[in-house]
């Protein structure tokens, strides 16, 4: 098996070659860019299991970085790593199209096992290439939505929140359950971040419809459905 991929997008010079050394140490090929334009022109012009990136960069910031990366790559994970820890940086990274948020100060091992589980992932393939409830339809392959033929832009963020409700179509999903399953980390008591999703979500694809698909069930948490459970 051919050792994975990674691009380290990070200005801080000594932080970059403290993560590289780690990483080829667990048996990964990495790659560095210490500015967001030189990150920009690696991510259009190579190939990587995964992409790490900081958000106070020199040229162009992590957060538009990001945007550019998702208008020509849908797939590959991108992990924030940042001092910026407040919820609405977390919600803005998400927005832009990062699959997970780590902060800093970080535990190497933690962030190791982060980027093992996107690279396992994304070994399985998908037993079918469109998943779809009523007139709802998300292709896996394009990440492209649409509803009764209308086609619906959703972030990288709402996508994988979609992709995740038709995965589990009539099940009682617990905000654990999503959390793990669509963002992958533990995120502070009390949060808000899934129920400011699952509202995005709902304005794009349930507002302009009269079938909602997209139900809460207070006190136990949320469901994809063409009727109510």
């Amino acid at each position: 098996m051919n050792s994975p991929k990674i691009l380290i997008i990070e200005d801080e010079q000594r932080l970059a070659a403290i993560l590289k050394k780690q990483f080829v140490d667990a048996d990964f090929i990495v790659e560095i860019a210490y500015d967001g334009y030189a990150g920009k022109k690696l991510a259009e012009s190579n190939f990587y299991n995964l992409i790490i990136l900081d958000i106070n960069l020199p040229l162009i910031n992590g957060y538009d970085l990001c945007k550019e990366i998702r208008k020509t790559n849908l797939n590959v994970p991108v992990i924030m790593l940042t001092a910026l820890g407040t919820p609405d940086n977390k919600i803005t990274g998400f927005n832009a199209g990062a699959d997970d948020y780590v902060t800093k100060p970080f535990d190497f091992r933690e962030l190791l096992a982060r980027v093992n589980v996107f690279l396992r992932r994304s070994e399985v393939p998908a037993t079918s290439e469109k998943l779809t409830i009523a007139d709802l339809e998300l292709d896996l392959k394009t990440k492209s939505v649409t509803r009764s033929e209308i086609k619906i832009d959703l972030t990288a963020k709402e996508c994988a929140l979609l992709e995740m409700f038709l995965k589990n179509q009539n099940k009682l999903l617990t905000r654990d359950f999503i959390i793990e399953q669509v963002w992958g980390i533990d995120f502070d008591p009390g949060t808000n971040v899934i129920d400011v999703y699952v509202n995005y979500l709902r304005k794009k694809i349930d507002r302009d419809f009269e079938l909602k698909l997209i139900h809460t069930k207070f006190g136990y948490g949320f469901y994809c459905s063409e009727k109510e459970l």
